[in-house]
């Protein structure tokens, strides 16, 4: 992952050198974790078979806010990516803003990522406490990150291919499931008709959207990673496809699932997937797809812990963190160990947080992190509809955008559940807002109109 930098400061982006293709792969790797694995078992089990809806608009919503930001990187491309172009439409506290709920979200999607790792890890081993996996996990994703940029690329893109083939062959075994051609231990397992949709009611499928589009949270790496192409016009090209190949798996997996077995048998600590095919006589599929699920959620947490140890440099760099956490240490590739002890330190407190409350909070965090990622998705929208000379129609789909945002936001505090995720994001809020406050007495204020692109 890259960085934010703030309004006002204009850093010329780098000569890349990835294919458009190789971003869409890494967009995959980076997007595909415990959120969508593990996640979407939550979303089931409060919404039932109206999850495939869910996800269809929330893939709609992330085409929305993704088609902007990519016209707004092709327009004038930044390093920064939307936290640059927030700050050029509202101000410097609005880069502050989407640079610190950006390393936040981050944070707990570490520690979504953590506790899902080591809940699965229990299918093993049941008698292991969450925390020693969670330990363990975290010194691997740090080691994985001291090997630097190229270890860490080529990491993710091993993981990422593993990671589309394992939903791949859920897809093709529950195919063959619904077919007959697998043997099953229970009768009848597959339904004589369609499942009732809305088993969770309305406002199950309200809250259930938060879910959906968590598990698309990463369509943002293509802005921040678009500089590293070697053309810098194929990342529309980058995110379609990404997009495209998400959203085909991800409804065509999620509507299999539900039809295979009854929405009340899901629950969030087994992979919905997983859950679908128990019945069958497949006794290795529960064990490669737990090993799949779980380089997934390891791969998405690695890849918060490096964008969150490069994003607070750049931080840093501008005045926005303590400049202690730019130094770099030239012995270890110019790794900023300061700005990966911080990290580590939210790593620690998940740990801690993951043996004080190993029954919620997976489902807390999960909806926390979701939620802030949906802010700075909001703010993308908003700074587009100031900087983008749009046309009616696209000036539509953007409210459109900003519609399904709110929507899937506020679904969160009809669900006793997942509502005190919907606090814990607004609690980082607050603690950015009174920071932000604090920051404006120092900055120099400059009071430009924002240029349209």
């Amino acid at each position: 992952m890259s960085s934010c930098t703030p309004a006002g400061k204009n850093k010329s982006p780098a000569k890349g050198d990835l294919a458009w293709w190789q971003l869409s792969l890494i967009g995959i790797g980076c997007t595909i974790g415990t959120g969508y694995f593990l996640g979407s078992g939550i979303g089931v089990k409060i919404t039932g078979p109206s999850i495939v809806l869910s996800f269809l608009l929330a893939a709609l919503g992330t085409y929305i806010v993704f088609n902007v930001l990519a016209k707004m990187t092709a327009a004038d491309p930044q390093t920064g990516s939307f936290c640059y172009y927030a700050g050029k439409a509202f101000g410097k506290w609005a880069a502050f803003s989407c640079g610190w709920n950006y390393w936040a979200s981050n944070i707990l999607i570490m520690g979504s990522q953590l506790t899902a790792l080591s809940i699965l890890s229990q299918f093993w081993f049941p008698h292991i406490p969450l925390w020693i996996f969670a330990s363990g996990y975290a010194i691997l994703s740090i080691l994985v990150v001291l090997t630097g940029t190229k270890g860490f690329d080529k990491t993710e893109n091993l993981f990422a291919v593993i990671k589309f083939a394992a939903i791949l062959m859920f897809i093709v075994l529950a195919v063959a499931a619904l077919a007959g051609i697998l043997s099953s231990s229970k009768e009848p397992v597959v339904r004589s008709g369609l499942p009732p949709l809305f088993t969770g009611g309305i406002s199950g499928f309200w809250a259930s959207l938060t879910y959906a589009f968590y598990a698309y949270g990463g369509i943002e790496v293509i802005g921040l990673m678009a500089m590293q192409l070697k053309k810098k016009e194929d990342a529309p090209k980058s995110g379609t496809v990404m997009l495209i190949c998400l959203a085909a798996v991800y409804v065509a997996s999620l509507a299999l699932a539900v039809l295979i077995v009854s929405a009340d048998v899901f629950h969030e600590n087994e992979s919905p997937f997983v859950t679908a095919l128990s019945a069958y006589n497949l006794p290795f599929f529960p064990h490669v797809f737990n090993g799949a699920i779980i380089i997934a959620g390891f791969s998405a947490m690695t890849a918060s812990l490096f964008g969150v140890t490069n994003l607070l440099v750049i931080l840093a760099d501008d005045g926005d963190a303590p400049a202690f956490f730019s130094k770099k240490s030239r012995k270890l590739k110019d790794l900023p160990l300061p700005s990966l002890g911080l990290a580590v330190i939210g790593l620690i407190a998940s740990i801690i947080t993951a043996l004080l409350l190993p029954g919620k909070i997976y489902e807390y965090i999960t909806t926390a992190a979701g939620i802030l990622l949906l802010y700075n998705w909001f703010f993308i929208v908003i700074s587009s509809l100031k900087l983008l000379k749009q046309s009616v129609l696209m000036k539509i789909a953007s409210w459109i955008g900003l519609g399904l945002i709110v929507f899937a936001v506020s679904g969160t505090l009809l669900d006793h559940e997942v509502r005190p995720g919907f606090y814990v994001s607004l609690l980082f809020v607050m603690i950015i807002a009174v920071v932000c406050l604090f920051m404006k007495k120092k900055w120099k204020v400059k009071k430009t109109a924002p240029k349209y692109f």
